[in-house]
């Protein structure tokens, strides 16, 4: 099955008014692509790259999504809220927010029920560090990971659903999986899926993410469970954003 693939910006907690209509403006001049591109600036930005990527096939993305659908939880921001800045996709499990943030699969789970009610699309990180890749506890890991969403939404629910593949060992250190070794994840986590839906295991997207760059995102987009990207830092240079979506196709 020819899945469509994604290449998705994660601008963290990186801009500023100016910055990120510089950045948006370089987006703008990019060719078209047979691939959905994504953006996910920082919250304050939302409305502005979503009034600005208005008239574009430029989607945007979220950084993350309260548990809460309303009420009295200063600092959060719903997923009901985020419908309004035509935000398309909203990420949920990043390492960063598991790691600093204490975030459990449970919590991530309830994230993703939540946002397909809205009729969002959750793009669900995965992934494990270096001392569980270490241990050979890689697919353990993922599979864990996933296992919590499904308990709570179904498999069939992957269908509305993005999987980004993130090593831990591999975001923000300039290190990074080796096509091969994305691969051989990537298509353990389709074959976990599969023993419970083989259509929902062939139509799922699983992107890949940590320290995607230019140089080495053609090998990766040529195996065939690797089905886009999920970037950071190379995100924030248009240049480098823009190569990374020529590459794959």
């Amino acid at each position: 099955m020819i899945r469509q693939k994604i290449v998705a910006g994660n601008w963290k907690m990186n801009g500023s008014k100016e910055t990120v209509s510089s950045l948006v403006e370089g987006l703008l001049k990019m060719d078209t692509s047979n691939s959905e591109v994504v953006v996910s600036p920082s919250f304050p930005y939302l409305s502005q790259v979503s009034d600005a990527l208005s008239a574009s096939a430029i989607q945007v993305a979220a950084q993350n999504v309260s548990d809460q659908a309303k009420g009295a939880f200063t600092g959060e921001v719903s997923a009901s809220m985020l419908k309004e800045f035509a935000v398309k996709y909203v990420l949920v499990g990043h390492s960063e927010r598991r790691s600093l943030y204490a975030e459990s699969d449970a919590f991530i789970a309830s994230k993703v029920k939540l946002l397909l009610e809205e009729g969002l699309s959750p793009m669900l990180c995965i992934g494990e560090t270096l001392a569980e890749r270490e241990a050979e506890q890689t697919l353990v890991v993922c599979q864990r990971q996933v296992q919590a969403v499904i308990d709570l939404v179904g498999i069939e629910a992957f269908e509305n659903i993005v999987i980004a593949y993130e090593p831990v060992w591999a975001i923000g250190t300039g290190l990074s999986a080796s096509a091969e070794q994305a691969q051989e994840v990537h298509s353990a986590i389709r074959q976990f899926l599969a023993e419970l839906s083989q259509t929902v295991a062939e139509k799922v997207q699983i992107l890949y993410g940590g320290s995607v760059k230019a140089s080495t995102s053609s090998a990766l987009f040529e195996m065939p469970d690797v089905d886009g990207a999920l970037v950071g830092g190379a995100s924030l240079d248009a240049e480098e954003f823009i190569a990374i979506v020529k590459a794959a196709g």
